[in-house]
């Protein structure tokens, strides 16, 4: 888009819009996928997820979604730091405990 002779540039605002949208989506996934499906199965989750988005940002073409592929995959990695400290906050009382989940499956 061309306003007044300058060249603007909307990709980089698109980038930081898909990354804020991106990791907000990313905690609430944390608290309620521990909360419903505990902590080993989430750990499954983020991992696969973020060596997905790995494989796809390294194969897009485009200078949008390679970045935005790849805030997705460090997104998933940093998922699973979170879901360890997720545990420790709910062991703290910060968060409920799921009363239907045994502990032994985390």
């Amino acid at each position: 888009m061309e306003i007044a002779g300058i060249t603007l540039n909307f990709a980089g605002l698109g980038i930081g819009l898909a990354t804020f949208l991106i990791i907000g989506l990313c905690h609430p996934i944390v608290i309620k996928g521990e909360y419903y499906f505990g902590a080993r199965a989430m750990r499954w989750f983020f991992g696969i997820g973020g060596v997905v988005f790995t494989v796809l940002a390294l194969l897009t073409q485009s200078g949008v979604w390679s970045p935005i592929l790849g805030v997705a995959a460090f997104s998933f990695f940093w998922g699973i730091k979170e879901i360890n400290e997720q545990v420790e906050r709910v062991r703290k009382g910060w968060f409920p405990a799921n009363p239907r989940r045994s502990k032994a499956r985390d």
